[in-house]
């Protein structure tokens, strides 16, 4: 929209193509190929087989990826409960308040997430909250790491609205609970539901801090596909790879339906 011009307009996609398909497109066609490749010695991968993928969708790959979902739900909805209440409290605070508000949500991804593992390891490994060995500590870790996006998105919302929808809630008698559910967070929809999907997917592709905590009854299936590959398995760790992409993409896609639905209301 900001070229106006026809060469103007194919030197900005050629620009586009040459920069996106070396640097994302190619890397993701490269596993996607690997993992239906029987071996692969030269330029291209030779063979082909499905026979990766029927790994992939059994067994215990099929349990990671069961955990990996239920994991990224889990983290998810604790982030967006955590986060929304974080934004609708800072916004009633001074500018000084919300920037020390900011500077602690956004902690956890100021440093690595092996950091932050490390952090949840030591604090839940002795009572009162043990945690260590359960698959709560998963949960906790995974919530931490995400919850500052869920908090930076609906914060960001929080500021953009109309303060007038909920002064005349308040005008005809509501009081501050009713307009919470009935004003500020229908308001707030469209901006939850995309903090939702982006808590969902970091989750999802979580290894760092995963690798310091998971119990061996609750492995997700990053750390199955790093196993995969450390033991040489590339193909099948491809497989795995596309089956969380898949997997990934197409909750996306729902909660991309959600929102345009919530959009348009």
């Amino acid at each position: 929209m900001l070229v106006h011009s026809r060469k103007g307009k194919w030197a900005v996609w050629a620009v586009f193509l040459v920069l996106f398909l070396p640097l994302f497109a190619l890397p993701l066609l490269v596993v996607l190929a690997a993992s239906f490749a029987t071996n692969w010695s030269g330029a291209l991968p030779s063979g082909f087989t499905t026979g990766h993928y029927t790994a992939a969708t059994r067994g215990e790959s099929l349990h990671a990826l069961t955990t990996s979902l239920v994991t990224a739900v889990t983290a998810s909805v604790l982030a967006l409960v955590v986060g929304t209440w974080a934004a609708l409290a800072g916004h009633a605070l001074g500018k000084r308040g919300r920037r020390v508000l900011d500077a602690l949500f956004m902690l956890p991804v100021a440093v690595p997430s092996v950091v932050v593992g490390l952090a949840i390891l030591v604090a839940f490994s002795k009572p009162p909250m043990l945690l260590n060995g359960t698959r709560w500590i998963v949960f906790l870790a995974h919530a931490v790491l995400v919850t500052a996006f869920a908090h930076r998105s609906v914060s960001a919302a929080v500021v953009r609205l109309d303060p007038a929808y909920e002064q005349a809630a308040a005008s005809l008698g509501a009081r501050p609970s009713y307009v919470l559910r009935r004003v500020r967070l229908p308001l707030l929809l469209p901006s939850l539901t995309a903090a939702a999907g982006l808590c969902f997917a970091l989750s999802m592709g979580e290894l760092s801090a995963t690798m310091m905590l998971y119990p061996p009854d609750w492995t997700p299936l990053p750390v199955q596909i790093y196993a995969a590959t450390d033991r040489g398995a590339l193909f099948t760790g491809s497989a795995l790879a596309v089956v969380l992409m898949t997997a990934t993409v197409l909750v996306l896609f729902a909660v991309s339906r959600i929102r345009t639905k919530a959009s348009y209301r």
